[in-house]
């Protein structure tokens, strides 16, 4: 066979590494089976490898040993890269602990073990960073390593005499480890050893205490730092006693790596990094050309994809803990889940990481050297080519055609992500030069409306006591307003809202930062500001939703209920697997910040017009479903008085929630009932269940860091605000049918017309429908119940008067409320004879069906329920802009109409009236 043709019985067998490995081990690999290295083989293999050799040498055999199967293994035999990079994170932790239970049996047997004060063993740990990390190891790659040692204290002492403090004795532990794994020997070494990233960098103690890294990290940690911290991991020792010590390191390195709250500062920290490396990059290749080709550190390489993940965890994995992974092919997976990246983008930059890897690994099985340089040899590259599937020629070669495509694409996303604060879109003059905010030349480049605001705001003293870099970002999103103003993508007065939405936020850096970082953020904010004034006061009370405004797909979605609360249920097991004890106040701000952008979303579909009122009513209600139903199993769990595992327990909702028609800030009116009919002790059942509810209620109430979430009224329980927070389902019965002397009033069974269960045990669903059913078809006398819904909808009206000459959406004659109380009448006289009007479908279904029972007139079910939806919706575009909902009745235009037919629809209910 030519030798221009590659051997593919044996691809591998190119590698001048591989060759001299053959030749000079050739007894020697008989020791380590092929395939993919495990524990056993070795263990096994080291050992008969120290029949002959000191531990070091065996070490550094091994090494050279474990990467030829690898080579073989990838370029023979086409093993995913994942069994690559596994098989030398293996070989890399089996190293690092016999030479760490080397160098701690020397030392000692000369010194005693280190203990502390109060006489126990102090632990110390080696941790992987990087790639070492995330079990991501390239095959020529040197190890990031830092040492970690629990605490102060010293030695037993020994025969060499006195004590060690613990700090030297690491110390000198650390060089034994050096000396066996990164010193270059007759086998060469195990790896390349890299401590840079300890505290203090190259001018740092070589091993740091818990107590020494904590305050580093407070005082002294870097931006770049944290997404070199969040690939660390304990390497060794591994077993269970040390790992589950190291549990408060994780407690330590968590916090700083992610932040509770969106993180857009790591931004400039990463991209002052990056630059340095491009920077660096680009000096190595001046005069060089083929340094250009830089499968890790050029434009478009590893290192740009490692950036993009990481910058988008760290970014948000503080209130997302089920993006976090030290893996990037994982990570790409988990950001594309959670709707943080495009599915498609994700699928493809896993590609090209793929891609640039197994050529990285194809580069270093050459020489094995830590090189990421595509090598100039004609023969080399035709090799590397077809070990990919690929062709290489002189006149074409199709991988580094790849190459190239590949680069591009990483190199557009990355300056996509990281473009110096600088919008994609033109904007001449708010880029990141400096500019003055109270400069007057810096006012007349704003467009006037924009200018007056922009001066006023920038004489206040909170302003002025900003630091510069603060006012030079505030200065550059001014800026951006007034060219988006200019384009005509937003009006003045949403630039005059924007400027009034900012100055609550001006000690809040993260806001500021997430606004410089994210034009397109900015340009919709700005729009959204300009439709309406409330979405401006929700943004005051959670200014963390504006960026939910980057998710591309917000406008063409609807709220999922189920997917809602998997994302919610996996949030709380990534918190559990990485060990982050959740108290009750982290779980009360996850509820909130979750409800809080998901009202946010339909908020901005609202606005946009993209779904009508309808739309908006139900998913805001389904929102509160779901959030009561994650609410009362996350509270049960933690419930100390739970008698089962789960709980017969429901949440009855009514009003508007019963009815799918809630708004913004709409209260929730719920009941609470159970059924433990089988538990033998009733009493405690009660107790259990009325425990519950005192715990739940502040659960959906309280107002933490996070902001609220409902306002709760339990009014409608039986016996009202004198009744028991929770009822049997049996005495509910009771109380609403009239068994015994303590039963329900007719405006009680007026709002059970509206009521539905929403959340709680399933089981109860249908009980509770066959208690509203049995309400709703009891018998009544017409004249009775008629008078009585009267004098409460007259009692309502006295609560609420209206001007003369006024109109009132809801409560005036022709108004909503009218609407609700004729309907219920009509339900609670004929649902019997008619069991279409029982299903909870809302007014305007219900009014049709009314009408089609021949309950109505013709043509007063239909008009008064296209008055309803019509009264509905200008009631709600009229709280949108907060203006007040009553108009005068000369200028209520088309409304006047829905005001007759709702009138109509009084008159035929109440003909008396």
């Amino acid at each position: 066979m030519s030798t221009e043709v590659l051997d593919i019985l044996d691809a591998a067998a190119h590698s001048r590494f591989v060759q001299r490995v053959r030749r000079r081990y050739g007894a020697e690999r008989e020791l380590l089976p092929p395939g993919r290295p495990t524990a056993d083989s070795l263990s096994a293999c080291l050992s008969a490898l120290r029949a002959t050799r000191e531990l070091p040498s065996a070490l550094r055999v091994l090494r050279q040993l474990v990467l030829e199967r690898l080579a073989v293994l990838d370029c023979t035999q086409g093993a995913p890269l994942a069994t690559i990079t596994e098989g030398m994170t293996l070989l890399g932790e089996f190293c690092l602990a016999e030479a760490l239970a080397a160098g701690e049996a020397e030392l000692q047997a000369q010194h005693g073990r280190p203990r502390d004060a109060a006489g126990l063993p102090i632990a110390f740990w080696v941790l992987g960073m990087g790639k070492f990390g995330a079990r991501e190891l390239n095959v020529s790659s040197d190890i990031d390593l830092i040492y970690v040692y629990e605490e102060e204290g010293e030695t037993d002492g020994g025969p060499a005499g006195r004590p060690l403090a613990a700090s030297e004795y690491f110390g000198r532990l650390a060089k034994k480890l050096y000396a066996l794994i990164g010193e270059v020997g007759e086998d060469g070494q195990v790896f390349r050893m890299d401590l840079a990233l300890r505290p203090n960098g190259n001018s740092g103690a070589p091993c740091v205490s818990l107590s020494q890294l904590e305050a580093y990290f407070v005082s002294q940690g870097r931006e770049w730092e944290r997404l070199a911290w969040l690939k660390s991991r304990v390497v060794a020792p591994r077993d269970a006693s040390s790992l589950e010590r190291a549990l408060q390191l994780r407690s330590l390195v968590t916090p700083f790596v992610y932040r509770r709250y969106l993180d857009y500062s790591v931004f400039e920290g990463l991209r002052t990094v990056h630059r340095k490396i491009r920077e660096e990059a680009q000096r190595r290749a001046a005069g060089r050309p083929e340094r250009a080709n830089d499968v890790k550190l050029s434009r478009g390489g590893i290192r740009e994809i490692e950036f993009i993940v990481q910058l988008l965890q760290v970014v948000r994995g503080g209130q997302f803990p089920e993006i976090r992974t030290r893996s990037t092919l994982k990570a790409l997976d988990k950001l594309a889940a959670a709707g943080l990246m495009k599915p498609e983008l994700a699928a493809l930059l896993a590609q090209d990481y793929q891609l640039l890897r197994r050529i990285e690994h194809r580069i270093q099985y050459l020489d094995d050297q830590q090189t990421h340089v595509l090598p100039q040899g004609d023969a080399d590259l035709r090799w590397i080519a077809e070990t990919l599937g690929m062709s290489c020629r002189p006149e074409a070669c199709e991988l580094l055609e790849r190459l190239c495509e590949t680069r591009e694409r990483v190199a557009a996303e990355f300056d996509a992500l990281l473009h110096d604060g600088r919008p994609r879109s033109p904007c001449k003059g708010c880029g990141s030069e400096a500019v003055l905010l109270e400069q007057a030349e810096f006012h007349e480049r704003l467009p006037e409306g924009l200018r007056e605001a922009v001066r006023s705001f920038a004489e206040r003293p909170r302003v002025q006591g900003l630091r510069e870099e603060s006012r030079q970002r505030l200065a550059q999103l001014f800026l951006r307003a007034g060219q988006c103003i200019e384009r005509g993508e937003c009006s003045s007065e949403a630039g005059a809202r924007f400027v009034d939405w900012l100055e609550p936020l001006l000690r809040r850096d993260a806001y500021l930062s997430l606004l410089t970082e994210r034009p397109a953020v900015l340009a919709r904010l700005l729009r959204l500001l300009g439709l309406a004034r409330w979405p401006m006061r929700y943004l005051m009370r959670h200014p963390g939703v504006i960026d939910e405004l980057a998710d591309e797909r917000l406008l063409h979605e609807r709220f999922d209920a189920a997917e809602f609360r998997n994302e919610l249920a996996e949030r709380q097991a990534a918190w559990q697997r990485a060990g982050e004890a959740q108290d009750e106040e982290a779980l009360l701000d996850a509820l909130r910040r979750a409800h809080h952008a998901e009202v946010f979303r339909t908020l901005v579909r609202d606005v946009e017009e993209r779904i009508s009122v309808e739309q908006v009513a139900d998913d805001l209600s389904l929102l509160a479903d779901a959030l009561l139903q994650t609410t009362i199993e996350w509270a049960w769990a933690r419930h100390t008085k739970a008698h089962r595992p789960d709980p017969r327990f429901a949440v009855i909702a009514y009003g508007k929630l019963g009815g799918k028609e809630l708004g913004y800030g709409s209260d929730l009116d719920v009941v609470f009932l159970y059924d433990d009919e089988g538990e033998s002790d009733p009493d405690a059942a009660l107790e259990a269940y009325t425990s519950f509810v005192r715990k739940l209620v502040p659960w959906l109430t309280l107002q933490t860091r996070a902001g609220g979430l409902f306002d709760i009224d339990t009014a409608l329980r039986p016996n009202g605000s004198s009744g028991l927070l929770v009822s049997s389902l049996k005495s509910f019965a009771a109380y609403q049918q009239g068994r015994g002397s303590n039963t329900a009033w007719t405006w009680e069974h007026q709002a059970i017309t509206r009521a539905r269960w929403c959340a709680g045990h399933e089981g109860l669903r249908a009980a509770f429908d066959a208690v509203r059913e049995a309400v709703m078809t009891a018998p009544r006398r017409p004249a009775d119940l008629l008078a009585e819904v009267l004098a409460m909808r007259e009692k309502l009206r006295a609560a609420h008067p209206v001007r003369s000459g006024r109109f009132d959406l809801k409560h005036s004659p022709g108004g909503m409320l009218d609407c609700e109380f004729a309907l219920q009448a009509l339900q609670l006289m004929h649902s019997a004879a008619h069991p279409e009007l029982l299903p909870n479908l809302g007014v305007i279904a219900l009014l049709q069906r009314a009408e089609g029972a021949g309950l109505l007139p013709a043509g007063v079910g239909r008009a008064s329920a296209d008055a309803y939806r019509e009264l509905r919706r200008a009631q709600h575009r009229l709280r949108l802009d907060e203006q007040a909902t009553q108009c005068p009745e000369e200028s209520l235009g088309s409304l006047a109409a829905h005001r007759d037919a709702v009138r109509a629809l009084w008159q035929a209910v109440f003909p008396a009236c």
